[in-house]
């Protein structure tokens, strides 16, 4: 037998490259060998630090009777979600028909054209209340396979109907006005636990996302941010030790968490925390709050060349065995003499951007030197070994080696919104505009998809999908509600040959959406000046989810916070000082002042920096200079400016004025 993941890139694959079972990387050789033995196909998804992707490797995958199975009448194929998101998007979608219990591992069984006609998440070796053994399921769906397999086709061709039914029926909508932003965060409030914070019933995510939209959506908003972020701040869901926060919570009361810990997650509460520390109804507690996640993920997570893990494992050797938490209910003296949990050292683009953006914005507000460091470290590396030559992105790497992954519209939306986000901190032209190329290029890679498919035609019957980037409406491509972005780099080959492939899945649960994390970095570059163009590709991408977002905010948070922003008032705050004043102690007192003002974008720069923005094209610099040799503070709505003031006093009073 092959071992075909040994040299695997992902640490999820070699972790299960000396299992019994024949496992395939995701790729065409699988799918030719089950044609050719005319077998179905089992798709196991999952990734490295999930702990019921490890007890199911252990209890299912290491048995040498299922594995017989396994091997005897199936193709197996392993994915690791965090290399290959389409892919597990797409069969989450499908895997959506037959359990509302989706989640990771992932186990799916399709026809060796990749069209899935079951599917589950964990099974367990034996019977379970409710929950078959594992081998049972093997058996049965392989007598079915062989006895039934018409019926396998219908479920099959009615499940690839239904997605794509779904993706056709996306339309265009007008933006929410504020009223119907106010009713989501009210629906959102109707939810609220209010006796342990957060959303719903067990199990409870922290659902960053959605506390980043309450966060910039006015004050009942950013009241129930405060309160969900003060509750799981202190709850069992925040590792008091080293500061970061667990993936869910299996308990109303956040506790009994499991212990996995995602850049993800602990970069958008950073970020939340740093929106909800502006302005005047600022909480003492999100300055321990955004420090502990700072020392996180730069001590914890910072990989050695900059850049950071995706994730750290939930389990851990304990006294020779491995075990599920046991690190994480020590205090510090109890894990000095244990090895942590181990990283997933995988550098992905898009969820490094997360953290770029919000080690940033976090630097920025609470005055934290060593976060922004860190961002800088990562976007330079990223920008050295993730973009290639021909501007397309790598999606992963690991220790210097890239992914034949293909990038996805999140890595260039993310990265992009990272970036611009840095550039405001530091006031780095080159960071702003290494943004702007990579929102350019996901609006050029639409366009151009748009246009092939306008030359195409149709195919494969009259209600087929036109092309990978759907139209929101159902119109014929080239339409006006066309979508404005798409991955430069094109989808994954594998899922587009088989018609699986389907347009960027809006919606958000862990993290914003591609379509998303494009729109943010484009109003966000719209903001310093680079154009109006910018902000309409905000509102065209917006327009595609506008339907139903408000109606669903706890599943749209990273749009309604895209939303809330378009029609907030654009406010403009750039404070520029002499060329010799950068470092020198002590920081002017309108810095700080600047620091702590509610703002759309807030940017301190040098006399030389807002030349450079002006010069690359980013008209609010145009013109500001330090006056009379002191620290100037532009205030602007929308461009137009107040007089220039040099004192924090005169600042604070345009706010009020």
């Amino acid at each position: 037998m092959a071992n075909r993941l040994a040299e695997a890139l992902s640490p999820y694959l070699r972790a299960h490259a000396d299992n019994p079972v024949d496992w395939f990387p995701w790729g065409e050789e699988a799918f030719a060998q089950a044609r050719r033995r005319d077998v179905p196909i089992l798709v196991s998804i999952g990734y490295a630090t999930c702990h019921w992707c490890h007890v199911m490797a252990r209890e299912s995958f290491s048995d040498p009777a299922i594995a017989d199975v396994l091997n005897d009448r199936f193709v197996a194929i392993k994915v690791d979600r965090e290399e290959l998101p389409e892919v597990d998007a797409s069969y989450l979608a499908a895997a959506s028909a037959f359990t509302r219990e989706l989640g990771w591992p992932l186990t799916v069984f399709a026809r060796p054209d990749g069209r899935a006609f079951y599917a589950g998440t964990y099974f367990p070796p034996r019977a379970h209340p409710g929950m078959p053994a594992f081998r049972d399921v093997l058996e049965a769906v392989d007598e079915a396979w062989r006895e039934r397999r018409d019926d396998l086709d219908r479920t099959a061709e009615a499940v690839g109907e239904a997605i794509a039914a779904a993706a056709r029926s996306r339309t265009d909508a007008q933006l929410p006005a504020r009223a119907a932003l106010d009713d989501a965060v009210r629906q959102l409030e109707a939810d609220e636990d209010v006796v342990h914070g957060g959303f719903g019933v067990a199990p409870k995510f922290p659902v960053a996302p959605v506390l980043g939209f309450l966060a910039v959506s006015g004050s009942d908003g950013r009241g129930l941010a405060t309160r969900t972020m003060r509750k799981m701040g202190a709850s069992p869901l925040r590792d008091p030790v080293e500061g970061g926060f667990f993936r869910y919570a299996t308990r109303a009361d956040w506790s009994d968490p499991h212990y996995e810990r995602m850049l993800t997650d602990n970069a958008l509460l950073l970020e939340a925390a740093a929106d909800l520390a502006t302005g005047s109804d600022r909480a003492a507690f999100l300055d321990d709050l955004a420090a502990g996640i700072v020392s996180f993920l730069v001590e914890r997570m910072q990989l050695p060349g900059g850049g950071f893990a995706a994730a750290q494992d939930s389990e851990s050797m304990i006294d020779g065995r491995r075990d599920e938490g046991g690190y994480y209910r020590r205090d510090a003296a109890g894990r000095a003499g244990l090895e942590p949990p181990a990283l997933d050292t995988k550098l992905l683009t898009g969820w490094n951007g997360l953290a770029i953006g919000a080690l940033a914005r976090a630097g920025q507000v609470f005055g934290a030197d060593h976060a922004i460091t860190a961002a800088r470290r990562a976007a330079d590396r990223l920008l050295a070994e993730h973009v290639r030559d021909d501007g397309t992105l790598v999606r992963a790497s690991l220790e210097g080696r890239a992914s034949d992954a293909p990038a996805t519209l999140e890595d260039t939306g993310m990265f992009a919104g990272g970036l611009v986000r840095l550039a405001a901190a530091i006031g780095e032209a080159r960071y702003a505009v290494a943004a702007r190329d990579l929102v350019d290029a996901a609006a050029v890679a639409a366009e151009r998809s748009t246009a092939r498919d306008v030359a195409d035609g149709p195919v494969g019957g009259d209600d087929a999908p036109t092309s990978s980037v759907v139209s929101a409406s159902g119109e014929e491509p080239g339409s006006a509600s066309a979508a404005p972005f798409a991955a430069p780099g094109g989808g994954d080959p594998v899922l587009a040959a088989r018609g699986l492939g389907f347009a960027d899945d809006p919606a958000e649960g862990a993290a914003p959406s591609g379509l998303t994390s494009c729109a943010d970095a484009s109003l966000r570059l719209a903001a310093l000046g680079a154009g109006e163009r910018y902000r309409e590709l905000a509102e065209a991408g917006m327009r595609w989810v506008a339907g139903i977002a408000p109606t669903r905010p706890i599943a749209f948070g990273g749009a309604l916070g895209v939303m809330a922003r378009l029609i907030t008032p654009l406010v403009q705050l750039v404070v520029v000082v002499p060329d010799d004043a950068i470092g020198r102690a002590p920081e002017p007192e309108l810095i700080g002042e600047a620091r702590r003002q509610a703002a759309s974008v807030t940017v301190t720069v040098t006399e030389a920096q807002a030349d450079a923005f002006a010069r690359a094209g980013f008209e609010l610099f145009e013109g500001r200079s330090a006056v009379d040799a002191h620290a100037t503070a532009y205030r602007c709505r929308s461009f137009v400016c107040a007089l220039p003031v040099t004192t924090a006093d005169a600042l604070r009073e345009l706010v009020v004025g």
